[in-house]
């Protein structure tokens, strides 16, 4: 079989009394996209912040790329190559669509960001810039303040930002969040053909997405993954439908 790019093993947090993550233990695979569905308050956020280096584990370890990161934050994890997507956007809205991305090509180089000017004049920050702008489709808007995007563009320079790490692999949490029918139709397309460039570990809500992309599909309840299977296994399994879909599902 071949080697997980990232796997949680046995990953546990408690808030008090309450369990928010229980001995969750998952992989995502090369090439693949992996869905963590599950109803609200059912620890999928928690999980998420424990992956990516948020929020650390009661017990349990996060592996990433043959290494344990479990003790590594946020921006070692990104360094080595673990690209984040928000649910509610982090972009920096007074600013250009290029000086957003170009922030994550600075996050990749590993130097803080001080001046834009000396930024905007590294033409290799920008080429890499640019090229993740190319991608995504707004390499045409490069000079829009982040502002003036619509909803779903801002997702899609999200996924720009993500790009200019060389990520090994994408954890997206709920990217169709707030898009249209056409918006979600449009980034399923987009994200079904990212997943040859780094597999992705997707949070999401939108069902029709997820039966659309996902390779596997795990069902997290109360903090437990109850289920872990394909689209068929998901839709046909008895608990997961009492659990979570419905019989109309």
């Amino acid at each position: 079989m071949t080697e997980p790019v990232l796997e949680t093993i046995g990953l546990t947090r408690r808030f008090g009394a309450m369990v928010a993550s229980d001995a969750v233990s998952l992989d995502l695979r090369p090439g693949e996209i992996h869905a963590i569905i599950g109803p609200n308050g059912a620890g999928k956020s928690t999980l998420i912040n424990q992956i990516c280096g948020a929020l650390k584990p009661d017990s349990g370890a996060v592996r990433f790329a043959g290494q344990d990161v479990t003790r590594l934050d946020t921006v070692a994890r990104a360094r080595l190559g673990l690209a984040r997507t928000f649910q509610i956007s982090a972009l920096v809205m007074e600013d250009t669509v290029l000086q957003n991305a170009l922030l994550g090509a600075l996050g990749a180089r590993g130097r803080p960001w001080r001046f834009w000017c000396p930024a905007l004049a590294d033409a290799q920050l920008r080429d890499r810039a640019e090229a993740a702008l190319d991608r995504v489709g707004l390499l045409a808007l490069r000079g829009t303040r982040c502002s003036d995007l619509s909803h779903g563009q801002r997702r899609q320079l999200e996924v720009a930002v993500a790009l200019t790490l060389a990520p090994r692999a994408f954890v997206m949490d709920e990217p169709m969040a707030g898009l249209g029918a056409e918006g979600s139709k449009s980034l399923t397309g987009f994200l079904d053909g990212l997943r040859d460039e780094a597999p992705i570990l997707l949070v999401e809500h939108d069902m029709d997405a997820v039966f659309a992309l996902a390779d596997r599909i795990s069902v997290l309840v109360y903090g437990q993954v109850i289920a872990t299977g394909t689209v068929d296994e998901i839709r046909a399994n008895p608990q997961v439908r009492d659990a979570y879909l419905g019989s109309g599902s």
